[in-house]
């Protein structure tokens, strides 16, 4: 036990469980050469983690799930995760202990795009492969990422064609003021005009700010049917509560978001968001066995008053993906996993989705909710079929 003294560790079923004094967490399966590492790279602290820790339970039930299942190409897999505290120095850090010191065969992980961009050099540097599980703008293709969840024009473009065709052709766009919501709205924009509307503002708040006023003082004059909103994190507590308290609590003026799942419907209060509007790929509510099975299995192990976002359904998938690839593959080493990702498809449990043959991104369908009094959302529109990913659209 010298080599380990200074870890914690537990029996958990039939794996041992080392805790270390850095916060790492190793699950080690008991016959460790029949394993395959995977490695799981989030925020579980720092002012991201209330949005990125829950991933990780996510693919933590994904993985057991296929460790019962008899694993991957005979071997179960053993995770090492990783806490990158919301730092993007630290997730380049951790990304190459990963990669050259844990010898892992594929890492599921980051959330936002900056942490993302961080961890690139390392994967490159070790030819290593990433499945990335957020929603983001696009406008990226490298070779060492699977990209599983939507590109900003999958959900933009259908958002905002809903708007036109259901609630009317006045827009106001408005965002945090970094690199997704502007992207969004560059894609926003095109749209707005092909549909026949027409943009009466378009305004940006920093990151983490908290007072609304003057922007939805701007939105009020302008009187649009539609507001497309782009603000992420905790500012939608405070946009949120202040769009309610000016009276555009959402039955005169539409908004919609494509940054509001259930889970920071948590954080913006339920009564705060009940009325507007989301463009998900998933929404908690999906009815199908599938999910129903999936949202049963998840509150079950975690807790009856846990939600499911978006996020976190990917992030499931995305574990459920790199396995299928590996089998399809007959092969951990990452560059044949990739090369066999292309055109995998999951019944995941927001329905099929298949990674793209040639732009490593998904096929799926892409969904609009109306937030509930409860914190869920009832599903208002589905896209008829899987939209396909176009990560590099002509703005």
């Amino acid at each position: 036990m010298n080599n380990i003294s200074r870890r914690k560790l537990v029996q958990s079923g039939g794996a041992m469980i080392a805790l270390g004094a850095s916060g790492t967490l190793l699950t080690r399966p008991a016959f460790a050469q029949e394993t395959v590492k995977l490695g799981l790279l989030h925020s579980l602290s720092g002012n991201v983690a209330i949005a990125e820790a829950s991933l990780v339970d996510a693919e933590k039930m994904a993985v057991e799930e296929i460790n019962a299942a008899g694993g991957v190409l005979g071997r179960q897999i053993e995770l090492i995760v990783e806490d990158c505290a919301s730092d993007n120095s630290v997730f380049a850090e951790k990304a190459r202990k990963l990669l050259e010191r844990d010898k892992v065969a594929a890492i599921v992980g980051c959330y936002t795009s900056a942490s993302r961009k961080a961890v690139l050099p390392a994967l490159n540097r070790a030819k290593g492969l990433l499945f990335y599980p957020t929603y983001y703008e696009g406008l990226e293709q490298d070779k060492h990422v699977i990209y599983t969840s939507q590109e900003a024009t999958q959900s933009v473009v259908a958002a905002v064609e809903w708007l036109a065709r259901e609630k009317g052709k006045s827009f106001f766009l408005v965002g945090s003021d970094y690199i997704y919501p502007r992207t969004c709205n560059k894609i926003a924009k095109p749209t707005i005009a092909r549909v026949g509307g027409k943009l009466v503002g378009e305004e940006y708040a920093p990151l983490g700010h908290t007072e609304f006023s003057s922007i939805i003082n701007k939105i009020k004059a302008a009187k649009p049917d539609c507001i497309y909103s782009t603000v992420v994190g905790g500012s939608n507590v405070a946009f949120y509560k202040q769009l309610r308290a000016a009276g555009l609590d959402g039955t005169k003026q539409t908004l919609l978001s494509t940054v509001v799942s259930e889970n920071e419907i948590e954080g913006i209060g339920k009564e705060n968001a009940a009325g507007y509007y989301a463009c998900m790929g998933y929404f908690q509510s999906l009815k199908n066995p599938k999910n129903e099975r999936f949202v049963k299995a998840f509150k079950a192990k975690y807790g009856a008053g846990r939600v499911i976002g978006d996020p976190m359904q990917v992030a499931y998938n995305s574990v459920h993906l790199w396995a299928r690839a590996a089998t399809v593959a007959k092969s951990f080493d990452p560059e044949k996993v990739r090369d066999a990702a292309a055109n995998i498809e999951l019944d995941a449990p927001e329905g099929l989705v298949r990674v793209h043959a040639t732009n490593q991104h998904v096929w799926k369908k892409v969904r609009v909710g109306r937030a509930m009094p409860d914190g869920q959302f009832d599903i208002v529109w589905e896209s008829p079929n899987p939209i396909e990913p176009n990560p590099f659209p002509k703005l």
